[in-house]
C-alpha cells in the first residue's frame, strides 16, 4: 500500500478547516492523512482533533516561518484567512502573502485556496453605486482574497481556487431573523427578490477534499461553490418550520442594512447589495450539479436546518 498524501489544513480547529480535517478522517481509504495547524495546540478544539487522529502542529498566518515547517513533507495544503477576526484588508493581504510564500519553499504540490469574487470587476470603486471601503475597496473581504489570487498565480504555486459563498451558519450568528416591534420574528436581509447562494460552512472543507481527490486536473483552476441558492421568501420560510413559528421577510434597503451600526454593516451592506445586483452571475457560476459531484454529501439548506435549526435564536 502506498503512503498516504499529506494534506496540511490551515484553521483547521475553524469552520472550513475542520470540515476537511473530518472529511479526511472519515475516509481512512481515501489516500490522504490530514496535518492539522492552529495557534494553540493545547485548545480544547484542538485536543479534539488529535483524538480523532489529527496530527495537530503550531502555526501562525502572520509567522511565515511557523507555516513553513508546519507545510514541509506534505502533499497538498488548504488555506483560509478569516477577515472578520481583523476586518483589515491590509491585514488579509499580509497572511495570504506568507501563505503564498511558505507554500513556495515547502514545494507543496497542490494548494486550495479559499477565497472570492472581486467585486470591482463589476462595480468601479470610483463610483457612487455603494460606498468605497479601507480606501480601494467595495467588499473588502472578497476584493483582497481576489487580489491574493494573484500573489498565488505569480509565485507559480499550483493552486485551484475555491471560491466560496455566504454561510448558512450566519444566519444563526447575528444575520438571521430578529422580532421586531410586534414580536414578530422577521428576516431584513436586503436581497430584495434575488437568490442568494448560501451553503453549509462544512460543506466548504468537504468540497475541498473532493478537490484533493480530483488531483491535478483542478489545479489552475476557479471552483464556485454553494449548496444552493434561494430567495429570502424561501429562506424565510425555512426558518418558519425550523422554529415553529412564522418568519416573516421584509427586506431592508441597502443603505439602511448599512446604517444599522454594528461593526462591519456597511461591509456587509456592501456585500448583500453585489449578491442582489450580480445574482445571475454569482449564481450561475455556482453550478450545483457541479459542486455534487465534488461534494456528494452537500447539504440543501433544509438539510442544515435539520441539523442546525436549534440553533437559530428565537429572541
Amino acid at each position: 500500500m502506498s503512503e498516504k498524501k499529506v494534506i496540511a489544513v490551515v484553521g483547521a480547529t475553524g469552520s472550513q478547516g475542520g470540515g476537511l480535517v473530518r472529511a479526511i478522517l472519515d475516509d481512512p481509504d481515501g489516500g490522504f492523512t490530514v496535518r492539522a495547524l492552529t495557534r494553540n495546540t493545547t485548545s480544547v478544539k484542538a485536543q479534539e482533533l488529535v483524538k480523532l487522529g489529527a496530527e495537530v502542529v503550531q502555526a501562525d498566518n502572520y509567522d511565515e516561518q511557523s507555516l513553513t515547517a508546519a507545510f514541509a513533507g506534505a502533499y497538498g495544503a488548504y488555506l483560509v484567512t478569516d477577515f472578520w477576526a481583523h476586518m483589515s484588508a491590509e491585514k488579509e493581504l499580509q497572511e495570504a502573502t506568507n501563505l503564498v510564500n511558505a507554500a513556495k519553499k515547502a514545494g507543496v504540490q497542490h494548494v486550495v485556496w479559499s477565497t472570492l469574487e472581486d467585486t470591482r470587476d463589476h462595480i468601479p470603486v470610483d463610483g457612487d453605486r455603494m460606498p468605497t471601503l479601507q480606501g480601494t475597496y467595495n467588499v473588502p473581504h472578497f476584493d483582497a482574497k481576489a487580489e491574493a489570487d494573484e500573489l498565488f498565480r505569480a509565485a507559480g504555486v499550483p493552486t485551484t481556487f475555491l471560491r466560496t459563498t455566504f454561510y448558512w451558519e450566519n444566519l444563526a450568528n447575528g444575520w438571521g431573523a430578529t422580532r421586531d416591534a410586534d414580536g414578530v420574528l422577521t428576516l431584513t436581509l436586503p436581497m430584495g427578490s434575488s437568490k442568494l447562494a448560501g451553503i453549509a460552512v462544512e460543506d466548504i472543507g468537504r468540497t475541498a477534499y473532493g478537490i484533493f481527490q480530483a488531483g491535478d486536473k483542478l489545479v489552475g483552476q476557479t471552483v464556485h461553490i454553494a449548496g444552493e441558492h434561494l430567495t429570502g421568501e424561501q429562506i424565510a420560510a425555512g426558518l418558519s418550520r425550523a422554529v415553529g413559528e412564522p418568519v416573516v421577510y421584509k427586506p431592508l434597503t441597502h443603505d439602511a442594512y448599512r446604517g444599522l451600526g454594528f461593526p462591519g454593516a456597511d461591509e456587509a451592506g456592501n456585500m448583500l447589495q453585489y449578491y442582489t445586483e450580480f445574482e445571475d452571475y454569482f449564481t450561475g457560476v455556482r453550478d450545483l450539479d457541479v459542486v455534487r459531484e465534488l461534494n456528494p454529501w452537500l447539504k440543501t439548506f433544509d438539510q442544515w436546518l435539520a441539523a442546525n435549526g436549534h440553533t437559530i435564536p428565537r429572541d
